[in-house]
């Protein structure tokens, strides 16, 4: 059994993590890739033992977990080498100009780490959003120590991760105190953390209501700080006319693999499709039923991911105007999802905010709208989503510039004819969109751009060459690109 950590421990932690601040600041950009590679090492060292306690906790199949952990590999070097090449620092020089009336000085900007990150894990990622995951990797990379605060349904797999983590950190000779591994399923464990002199930043995954207390939390201490928290999204998949009468049963296929993707239990699953009624529309939906009802049910992460989804799925359906289209005609088991496909009206779901939550799982309602009028407005009601899809022919775009603006307007992420299940860990990215989806739609948890999450900008002014950072020495050491008198150049700066 694993014990929750207690608040001294929590104290000791903290102290630790902001000692080892200001020692792992200084660090070279290059000692921080090599400590962020070296703990991919020592994941990848971790072997069938991790992946077996991942599958024995999560329920997860191990081709996935096994993917899930090449991927974060993956980010944990992809983002190392994003820190030491430097662009991320945004590094700017304006050099002094002495005879302009005033004078101009000299100045000279980039990007320095906030201090301790704490991390919470994620349940439905136990590899790539938990322990070593992307927000872990971010902030090494900015320069911070972490805290991570396990998820409570992969202990043993966090611990596992988290020996890595350490293992790691000693080889390359990292400060003691650069992570630390919290367990504690209250909310007061992470009330605690969050709201600790010491914590300058919290990343987050998970539910709204998770997200949003941390980031209440974080907005009422006396110090604020920034809480980036990603809360899930319906994903709105919006089928415009003449794509739907060229592809209605491809499209159908297409989204019934997506619907039901990990048991549909991926913050990106399409939990919302709407057309406008027509029998395009109607061959869509019955392919669509067609295809769900052979889907087998599966188990979920955990009994409580499962009931929620029971709960929030048997409500949606219990909605004035909703129809059961289609379930999986093989019986449920205990924990396990019911891939489902429900429909309404383009009316009810304006005049019935229940409609517009998310129900976690392999769970889809369409929309059927009496025409584009209707289309727009349902788009101008909906909430910020990670993702947006348009289904459309380029006719359809050019003829439909009110719907297109509606819908870029609401989302993170805007996806033409693809499903938006499956998130690329590249530097073009954008994992974040406007609230509830995110707490702060600037920023991306995924890719390298998210190490900006965990920095600051800083001026220096009137400054001598050798008393600069690196960074910022006229001779740029480093040989990083930086914006030199308005031009991006590596060159020397005389």
């Amino acid at each position: 059994m694993i014990k929750d950590t207690s608040t001294e421990e929590i104290e000791i932690a903290m102290n630790a993590a902001w000692t080892a601040f200001h020692a792992y600041r200084k660090l070279p950009l290059k000692s921080r890739a090599d400590f962020m590679r070296a703990i991919a090492i020592e994941m990848e060292n971790c072997g069938d033992g991790l992946i077996e306690t991942a599958m024995r906790e999560t329920n997860l199949p191990e081709a996935r977990l096994r993917g899930e952990r090449a991927r974060t590999i993956f980010q944990l070097n992809s983002y190392a080498a994003a820190c030491e090449k430097g662009d991320w620092l945004g590094a700017c020089i304006d050099t002094a100009i002495p005879d302009k009336v005033p004078p101009k000085p000299d100045i000279r900007k980039m990007l320095v780490p906030l201090g301790p990150v704490v991390v919470f894990g994620a349940s439905n990622f136990p590899f790539a959003y938990s322990t070593a995951g992307g927000d872990t990797a971010s902030a090494f990379a900015a320069g911070c120590p972490v805290i991570v605060k396990a998820h409570p349904a992969h202990l043993q797999t966090s611990e596992l991760v988290a020996g890595a983590i350490i293992l790691a950190a000693e080889k390359c000779h990292m400060p003691k105190g650069i992570f630390a591994h919290i367990h504690g399923a209250s909310f007061e464990t992470g009330k605690a953390l969050v709201m600790h002199p010491h914590t300058t930043a919290v990343g987050f995954t998970g539910s709204y209501t998770g997200g949003k207390q941390l980031f209440d939390w974080g907005n009422q201490r006396k110090e604020p700080i920034p809480v980036f928290a990603e809360m899930g999204s319906i994903n709105p998949v919006f089928l415009l006319p003449e794509k739907l009468k060229n592809a209605a049963t491809e499209i159908a296929q297409q989204y019934a693999g997506s619907i039901t993707l990990g048991v549909g239990q991926f913050c990106t699953n399409p939990g919302l499709i709407i057309g406008i009624e027509s029998e395009d529309l109607q061959i869509f939906i019955k392919e669509l039923g067609n295809a769900i009802q052979k889907v087998l049910p599966s188990p979920m992460l955990h009994p409580g991911i499962a009931g929620a989804y029971s709960k929030n799925r048997g409500n949606a359906l219990q909605q004035e105007n909703v129809q059961l289209v289609a379930e999986s005609v093989t019986p449920v088991k205990e924990n396990e999802g019911n891939p489902t496909i429900a429909s309404a009206t383009g009316e009810a779901f304006l005049n019935n905010t229940v409609l517009h939550q998310e129900v976690f799982g392999p769970y889809s309602l369409v929309i059927l709208c009496k025409d584009m009028n209707e289309m727009i407005a349902v788009a101008q009601h909906l909430e910020g989503q990670l993702t947006s899809t348009l289904m459309a022919t380029d006719a359809d775009i050019t003829n439909n510039e009110v719907l297109v603006e509606a819908v870029k307007n609401i989302c993170g992420r805007f996806i033409l004819n693809s499903v938006p299940t499956g998130v690329e860990v590249c530097l073009s990215m954008h994992h974040g969109g406007p609230f509830p989806s995110c707490t702060d739609s600037r920023f991306t948890s995924v890719g390298a751009d998210s190490i900006k999450r965990f920095a600051r900008p800083i001026a220096f002014q009137n400054w001598s060459n050798q008393l600069l950072p690196d960074e910022l020495q006229n001779e740029n050491p480093l040989k990083i690109w930086r914006t030199v008198n308005s031009e991006l150049t590596k060159v020397i700066v005389s």
